[in-house]
């Protein structure tokens, strides 16, 4: 079993930036993916961002370039950096481990998720 736990969500202003944090009990092992993924009101959730164990990232087109997944070994915490941010990004934002390589933004992959951080952006 692995424990996940999401923070940092808050209300920011359009063109505003958030650095979200994700507290893991473990990382994956090697060939398996972390992901962020959010899920706005009404709408299905999505995968915006996922990165392997070697570091490796992908993104969803409607963040890249915007939004980069980092994480801590050390710390054992998984990050989402997320800039320029728009009202289209409100959403509970949410962090999930343990999907396969190939299929990195996958909500069904994912058996491990954590309960979710709020994000709005005010126009």
């Amino acid at each position: 079993q692995v424990q996940l736990e999401e923070s940092g969500g808050g209300s920011v202003q359009t063109g505003g930036s958030l650095t979200l944090s994700c507290a893991v009990s473990r990382f994956p092992e090697r060939g398996y993916f972390m992901g962020w993924f959010r899920q706005a009101p009404g709408k299905e959730r999505e995968g915006i961002a996922g990165i392997a164990n070697d570091g490796r990232s992908t993104y969803a087109n409607s963040v890249k370039g915007r939004f980069t997944v980092f994480k801590d070994n050390y710390k054992n915490t998984l990050y989402l950096q997320m800039n320029s941010l728009k009202p289209e990004d409100t959403a509970i934002y949410y962090c999930a481990s343990g999907a396969p390589f190939t299929a990195p933004l996958r909500v069904d992959k994912y058996p491990y998720w954590g309960q979710g951080t709020q994000v709005t952006v005010s126009s």
